[in-house]
C-alpha cells in the first residue's frame, strides 16, 4: 500500500488491523488463553471486501493489460473471491476461444499471485439475441486442469437468475414462489391457542 501512495495514516491502520491481532474464546465460565490470529483476514469482518479489492486490483490491472497487449477482447469482472470472464461475439465457437485463452492466462496470473484456482466451480453460459433453438457447443477446458463445461440453461449470480434470451423469468417465478412459501409458513408459526400477531407477521 505504501508502494501505490496511500496516505501514511492509511498504511499504518491496516498494519496494526492485520498484525499483533489476537482472539479468546469464552465459553459459560470457561476462558481460553489467548490466541494468535495475526494471519489473513478474520471470515465476515467488514473490511474483508475492501482488502480484496486493493490486493485484486494489481492482478486485475496487470490482466486487463496482458489481454489488452495479446488483443484478446475479454474483461473480467471481481466480487470479493467470485470472478467473471466475458466474452461478446456472434460467434459462439469464436467465444469459447477467447474463454479458453483467458482462462489459461487467468489460472496462471492467479497461481503467481498465491490464489487457489478451484476449477470444479467453473461454470458457462452464453446469452443469445437468436430467436430459434440455441444449444451452444461445450467449452473445453480439461487442457487447463479444469473439466468439459457444458452450457447452462439457467445462470445464478450474485441472488439474480438469468435466462439465455434475459427475459428473467425464472427470477420471478423463483421469488415469487419464494415469498408464496414464507407467507404459508407463517400459520406453520402459530399454534392452536393462538396465531401470530400483527407485529410478528
Amino acid at each position: 500500500m505504501g508502494k501505490t501512495s496511500f496516505n501514511p495514516k492509511v498504511v499504518k491502520f491496516f498494519s496494526n488491523y492485520l498484525v499483533g491481532r489476537r482472539t479468546q474464546y469464552v465459553w459459560n465460565s470457561f476462558s481460553s488463553p489467548f490466541f494468535n490470529i495475526d494471519i489473513g483476514v478474520g471470515q465476515g469482518l467488514a473490511l474483508s471486501p475492501i482488502l480484496s479489492a486493493l490486493y485484486l486490483a494489481l492482478f486485475l490491472h496487470i490482466l486487463e493489460n496482458h489481454l489488452k497487449n495479446i488483443k484478446i477482447s475479454v474483461s473480467m469482472l471481481s466480487f470479493v473471491d467470485d470472478g467473471l470472464l466475458v466474452a461478446q461475439n456472434k460467434f459462439i465457437s469464436f467465444s469459447n476461444s477467447l474463454l479458453f485463452y483467458s482462462y489459461n492466462i487467468v489460472s496462471d496470473l492467479l497461481l503467481r499471485f498465491d490464489f487457489l484456482v478451484e476449477h470444479s466451480k467453473t461454470e458457462v453460459f452464453h446469452f443469445s439475441r437468436s430467436y430459434g433453438q440455441f444449444n451452444p457447443p461445450p467449452l473445453d477446458l480439461s487442457p487447463l486442469g479444469s473439466s468439459i463445461l457444458y452450457p447452462k440453461e439457467f445462470w445464478k449470480y450474485l441472488g439474480f437468475i438469468f435466462d439465455k434470451k434475459l427475459s428473467f423469468w425464472q427470477h420471478i417465478n423463483f421469488y415469487s414462489n419464494k415469498a408464496i412459501s414464507m407467507v404459508k409458513c407463517m400459520k406453520i408459526l402459530g399454534n392452536s391457542v393462538r396465531d401470530l400477531n400483527p407485529y410478528q407477521k
